[in-house]
């Protein structure tokens, strides 16, 4: 029974659309109906710059944070990757919006810095030199897809299989984003301070 209302509470969590809240308290109006239409931090910068985002990027790292912390208290660490997979799930299909949320990279860097702040740092910094040096955000975001099984296999398969499933997740809510690199017409980063 724990184990299921750790996943709930996870879900849950993670559905609490932070960059849609943000944007509305600060007048920036619905984030949906601007840029992308996306509600999380790429989106965000859009409307209410650099600053903006990456206090929305903070934010939703920290509900998979929390939600890696519930699952920690009750199975363990790897229990706990398990409900930061659902937080992100939460994320991607919010049920306060029909579902259609965010595309998962904030909240997967939540859970990569509670359960190994090494692989943090490498996929931050992998996602830091692609992002900046391709200017496609989502290029680095493949990436670091791409490595973050790999970094959770060589802690264990236990780590592997939920660090899998984030990945495949976060694959699948890119899947226009990575047809659009593969056709060319990807809008690359505009870095706004503020707006």
């Amino acid at each position: 029974m724990m184990y299921v209302l750790g996943v709930i509470i996870s879900y849950f969590l993670g559905s609490i659309p932070m960059g849609l809240l943000l944007t509305k308290f600060m007048g920036k109006g619905d984030l949906r109906k601007v840029g992308s239409g996306n509600i999380g931090a790429t989106n965000v910068m859009r409307v209410g710059g650099l600053r903006m985002a990456a206090l929305t990027w903070i934010l939703d790292m920290l509900k998979a944070i929390l939600s890696v912390f519930i699952g920690f208290y009750i199975g363990g660490e790897a229990f706990g990757a398990w409900c930061g997979f659902f937080a992100i799930v939460g994320h991607c299909y919010p049920v306060w919006l029909k579902f259609h949320g965010g595309k998962g990279i904030s909240s997967l860097f939540g859970v990569l810095l509670s359960i190994s702040p090494l692989a943090f740092i490498i996929c931050g910094v992998e996602w830091l030199i692609v992002a900046l040096s391709s200017g496609f955000s989502s290029l680095g975001a493949v990436v670091v897809f791409c490595l973050m099984p790999v970094l959770g296999f060589f802690m264990g398969w236990q780590m592997g299989l939920p660090f899998l499933a984030i990945a495949l997740l976060c694959l699948w809510r890119h899947r226009e984003n990575i047809g659009r690199l593969v056709g060319g017409t990807e809008s690359k980063i505009e870095w706004k301070w503020k707006k």
